[in-house]
């Protein structure tokens, strides 16, 4: 955390749910409440909950940071309206009085279902739901990298499927998204959501992140992996007029038998790298080692520059042509890193491979900015809504429609999400309990402080 000690009562949400006790019909016992990603057409791949749960629902209050809480409201919205004694009441019970129900981690689901619910389980704390937003709502990061980085993951399965190795797929995209982010708390969660389809990261916090929220803690048990790899400082620091040792350097430093090693190579020409410093003057020590060396280039249009550097780098290494009839380049592969930003980046380059002639195998892609940092909340439009109210004795409908943004309409009642026998799909219905009802997906994940 940014702030040394997390308060809930103080720093847990937007300063106008501080006043919202005060603004419920007095007759309200409980209140329903769902997250959606309301943009049409589409697929999200659901991650990410659990660490929100963990950090920031599990712990309650104390008592001193209650009243500590109470000063800083009194100060910052003028008045006493922190609702001092519903916080107090929580810290006697010794738990959060809520329920969370969602879908199951790592599942594929259409957009405009509910993917979350959430309600208070005792009267008099019908308020709490609606606080809790503001950091529940966060699962739109961890949803919203996962869903892009898989998107990424469905673009190379087709041209792998079609032109080369489809068990392959599990390193085709690495995170290079850490410096990107904006402190290392975002770098781990959006870094966790990209482990969800590949297997190649530099992003360290999200291996850290993994132990920590879904456990067992075990270094042992590596979730994400890497290669040795050259920057362009680790290459320009020897010189123009020793490029060639800077690249000799990385071979006698990393390039072992079966390893992998990856050399940018756009420092000062990156096609007389490929035509004459490892097409010939480091051609026979690449294929000596035993290695696989993965050249970088990190400029320029990217369709024209693979395609340009696979041609070079074919006539130098020769190509096996695999079972599908694609050519497979011997001992050099290319990792294009550069200019990665989502799906239709990478669609264009292996649409160009392949119309040269080239399997995907012949490339990896990197990712950075466009993965972890190019999104927010309205990329997948994700909404958390009141959708239902209880008296006590009867639930009623609550819902918004907005005259001028029909797309903003709210579900109403106690909205949940299930398999439509008919059809095998999921869609979202109305239940009329809050019992788990038939085919319904979301499945309780917190209640009353448990996880």
């Amino acid at each position: 955390m940014l702030l040394k000690d997390f308060n809930l009562a103080e720093f847990g949400y937007d300063s106008y749910k501080a006043t919202h006790w005060k603004q419920f019909p007095p007759d309200t016992e409980i209140l329903y409440y769902y997250v959606e990603p309301r943009i049409e057409n589409k697929e999200i791949l659901f991650f990410g909950l659990q660490p929100i749960i963990k950090e920031y629902f599990m712990k309650i209050p104390t008592i001193e940071e209650i009243y500590e809480a109470g000063k800083f409201w009194k100060a910052h919205l003028g008045d006493d309206y922190f609702n001092l004694e519903g916080w107090l009441k929580i810290n006697e019970l010794g738990y959060l009085p809520i329920q969370i129900n969602a879908i199951p981690e790592g599942e594929i689901v259409p957009t405009q279902i509910p993917l979350v619910t959430m309600y208070n389980t005792k009267k008099g704390f019908e308020w709490l739901p609606g606080v809790l937003e503001t950091l529940m709502l966060q699962v739109w990061y961890p949803i919203t990298v996962a869903t892009k980085s898989y998107e990424m993951k469905q673009i190379i399965l087709k041209y792998l499927e079609k032109t080369g190795t489809p068990e392959e797929i599990g390193f085709k995209l690495h995170d290079f998204g850490y410096r990107g982010c904006t402190c290392f708390q975002q770098a781990a969660i959006g870094g966790m959501a990209h482990l969800m389809n590949f297997m190649g990261t530099d992003t360290v916090p999200a291996m850290k992140a993994i132990w920590e929220y879904y456990g067992p803690y075990d270094e042992k048990e590596m979730y994400g992996f890497s290669i040795p790899a050259a920057e362009h400082s680790t290459v320009t620091t020897w010189g123009k007029e020793n490029e060639l040792k800077a690249y000799d350097n990385m071979l006698n430093q990393f390039a072992k038998k079966g390893k992998i090693v990856a050399v940018v190579s756009d420092s000062y020409n990156l096609y007389e790298a490929i035509d004459k410093l490892w097409g010939i003057a480091l051609k026979q020590k690449i294929i000596n080692s035993g290695a696989t060396i993965v050249i970088r280039p990190d400029s320029g249009e990217p369709k024209k520059v693979v395609v340009k550097c696979l041609k070079m780098l074919e006539q130098r290494f020769g190509v096996t042509i695999n079972e599908k009839g694609y050519k497979v380049l011997n001992y050099v592969r290319i990792i294009q890193g550069d200019a990665i930003n989502g799906p239709e980046d990478i669609e264009i380059i292996l649409k160009e491979v392949e119309k040269n002639g080239y399997s995907a195998d012949n490339l990896a892609f990197g990712c950075g900015a466009g993965l972890l940092q190019k999104c927010n909340r309205d990329t997948y439009k994700f909404a958390l809504k009141c959708s239902a109210k209880f008296d006590g004795e009867k639930w009623y409908d609550v819902y918004k429609d907005l005259v001028d943004a029909k797309w903003k309409k709210s579900k109403k009642g106690l909205v949940t999400a299930g398999i439509n026998e008919q059809t095998g799909k999921i869609e979202y219905y109305n239940k009329n309990n809050l019992f788990q009802c038939k085919n319904e997906i979301l499945e309780p994940v917190f209640k009353d402080g448990r996880l």
